[in-house]
């Protein structure tokens, strides 16, 4: 079963995180993910831009995209990285998502995936 592990944040508790500590805390996050790389039970790992980079894309009339920025959320957090994993079970993913670093300080949000695209090239 595939499970997508998030993490939440927003740019003041960035800008609050000591300069000095980010090498650790990258250290880390580099040992959990390349731990559970090896297991084969994350597929992939992912950072993710502010906020002020993001865009909301429609489709126009003529089937052209409309971009405007966004996104216009209704709270100060936002999707920080997500994590895809790929487990035997939910207590797995459940054991995962704890292990992750700062799980103990911030919490992680973990979603069965209940639909994933057929591959049409059979890979």
């Amino acid at each position: 079963m595939k499970y997508v592990a998030m993490i939440y944040g927003n740019q003041a508790k960035w800008d609050a995180f000591p300069a000095d500590a980010w090498p650790e805390a990258i250290a880390r996050q580099d040992a959990f993910n390349r731990r559970y790389r090896e297991t084969g039970e994350l597929l992939g790992a992912y950072g993710l831009a502010d906020a002020a980079n993001a865009q909301l894309v429609r489709r126009s009339g003529d089937g052209a995209p409309a971009v405007t920025d966004g996104p216009y959320l209704e709270t100060k957090e936002y999707l920080a990285s997500f994590y895809l994993l790929d487990c035997d079970s939910l207590e797995r993913a459940q054991e995962i998502a704890a292990d992750m670093p700062f799980a103990d300080v911030e919490p992680v949000e973990l979603w069965p995936v209940l639909h994933e695209a057929a591959d049409p090239a059979g890979l």
